[in-house]
């Protein structure tokens, strides 16, 4: 049972969660064995809300390689693949997840493609060594 001091809009501001309806079927899923029932979920979502829990921004990655559409790497000139390679290789050796914005290309992507379109139909190859990406 909850207990006094806990107010259910700490839980979730969703009123369809909490209607009596799902309440009903919450304790029929939990008591054939799928699901956890109300009183395990609200303390797993205290569990979550505690500042222990808090995420930090997402640092890492660290990775050098950067890849793009091979038409778009055929069309630009030595200066802007350096200049690319070396934001990329700078983030990686700060730890950061991506490369500046400075350093964006334009252009790479046709009009009206979709960002599935564009990773899934490209050629994508690695600036630095021509390789392709992926392998």
């Amino acid at each position: 049972m909850r207990k006094l001091n806990e107010s259910p809009l700490k839980h979730c501001y969703a009123s369809v969660l909490h209607n009596p309806e799902t309440n009903k079927m919450r304790q029929r899923v939990s008591a054939y064995g799928i699901g956890t029932g109300n009183d395990k979920a609200l303390a797993d979502a205290a569990k979550l809300r505690s500042p222990l829990n808090k995420k930090s921004k997402v640092k890492g990655g660290g990775t050098t390689k950067v890849c793009l559409p091979a038409a778009k790497v055929r069309s630009m000139s030595e200066a802007e693949k350096k200049k690319v390679i070396a934001a990329k290789r700078s983030a990686a050796k700060k730890g950061d997840y991506k490369r500046s914005s400075k350093s964006n290309v334009k252009g790479a992507r046709k009009k009206g493609a979709t960002l599935r379109d564009w990773f899934e139909s490209e050629n994508w190859i690695n600036v630095a060594t021509g390789e392709p990406c992926g392998k």
